[in-house]
């Protein structure tokens, strides 16, 4: 069967009315990366199976698939459909009718996200620190804390000596602890731009009291700059006084617009069939495993904001998020939020009965067809960082251009 055309204009008019559109590219994640419009999300042809009914959770919501011209349009239509998926259609023309209409391309991955942390930086002049001065101050032992708020993963592959793991959306709810004293400086860093970013905003944001400031281009900015990582650490940050990082964060999500549910009014949303909606848990996956509410995702807050166009490919959707502590809920809720993104955060839940097991993980592509990130590793050619940088650094001129985005920035 063949799916019915659609237009790059009927898309982008679909995008500036918030209305929902989930638009899959269905090339591997590699090809992907070499350019794609703003708000696509990537699921390959060849993965349809196994992650269509998980990423795109209600079966009548607008769908259009393209390629590039490899022929992958058709087979792809036919799989959706026969999952359930009752509104699909493709792009006339593939992604070349996309650049010949005169619209904007994309690189990389999770590049909205990316674009919108750019933003938020010249919006809001984020302060940063470059690698030299951040040395220096780790040298002579200065009054300052390093937190890492990538997976920890990560963390562990290689850090910035002495610094501690606090993936993002844990800041608001650990800082207290780690940094007790206010004349304490606090350094956020992750592996390029984006999540110390929005880290150091975050903190920001919620007002505490520390000097907070980014380590510039994170760990492609240390490597850059000839500073030696560290390896295998193992050091994470306590939780400090959680009431008052839940009021904290509280008012940081209500100045965002995130709104707040009770358990009802959350039944209510889900009743609510003709939007899509999408339900994580932003806590880590131990708490989510030792217990969380039926049908939530889990998705860890910080991961969520920076990869938001895997978790959640429907554009125009609802997404509601849950934590037992509420900081972390709040906090990644008022990104979402300032993202365009219909948010609500959900207050209890956990008082009744709660399933019990381990975050369900979609299987991991192959290999060959995986885009190799220019900040992950430990073996990353360095004009491949410096180029990766210097496309960050031009992803506000090309929102300018592009202006479906619908950022806003408290």
């Amino acid at each position: 069967m063949t799916a019915p055309f659609v237009t790059p204009w009927q898309i982008r008019c679909a995008l500036l009315l918030r209305e929902e559109i989930a638009l899959l590219d269905l090339r591997h994640e590699a090809a992907f990366a070499t350019g794609h419009p703003l708000f696509a999300a990537n699921m390959a042809a060849n993965r349809i199976a196994l992650e269509a009914e998980i990423r795109l959770p209600r079966k009548d919501v607008p769908i259009v698939v393209y390629d590039a011209g490899e022929g992958l349009v058709s087979q792809a239509a036919d799989r959706l459909q026969a999952l359930g998926y009752s509104n699909v259609r493709q792009l006339g023309g593939g992604l070349g009718a996309w650049q010949a209409a005169g619209y904007e391309v994309f690189q990389d991955v999770n590049s909205y996200a990316k674009a919108f942390g750019e933003l938020v930086e010249s919006r809001r002049h984020t302060p940063s620190l470059p690698a030299g001065e951040v040395a220096a101050l780790i040298a002579r032992k200065a009054n300052i804390a390093v937190l890492d708020v990538r997976r920890f993963d990560e963390y562990a592959t290689m850090n910035i000596p002495g610094s501690v793991s606090v993936p993002g959306a844990e800041l608001v709810l650990r800082a207290g602890s780690i940094a007790p004293d206010p004349e304490t400086t606090i350094i956020v860093n992750c592996a390029g731009r984006t999540r110390s970013i929005i880290g150091t905003q975050s903190l920001i944001n919620a007002g505490i009291a520390n000097k907070v400031v980014a380590l510039r281009n994170g760990t492609i900015g240390w490597t850059l700059a000839s500073q030696q990582l560290e390896h295998g650490a193992d050091r994470r940050g306590g939780i400090g006084p959680s009431e008052e990082a839940k009021t904290r964060a509280r008012e940081v999500a209500y100045r965002a617009g995130v709104r707040h549910v009770g358990v009802e009014e959350a039944r209510a949303l889900e009743a609510q069939r003709h939007r899509t909606l999408y339900r994580f848990d932003v806590r880590d996956a131990e708490e989510y495993a030792e217990g969380h509410i039926a049908g939530f995702r889990h998705y860890p807050g910080g991961q969520l904001v920076q990869e938001i166009d895997m978790a959640a490919p429907v554009r125009g959707a609802r997404i509601l998020l849950t934590d037992d502590k509420g900081s972390r809920a709040d906090m990644t809720a008022s990104w979402l939020a300032q993202m365009g993104f219909e948010t609500y955060a959900l207050d209890g839940g956990y008082d009744g009965p709660l399933e019990i097991g381990p975050p369900k993980l979609l299987p991991k592509p192959d290999p060959s067809h995986r885009y190799r990130r220019p900040y992950e590793g430990t073996d990353v050619d360095a004009g491949a960082m410096q180029a990766y940088l210097d496309w960050e650094y031009g992803l506000v001129e090309q929102l300018r251009r592009d202006a479906t985005h619908g950022f806003f920035v408290i």
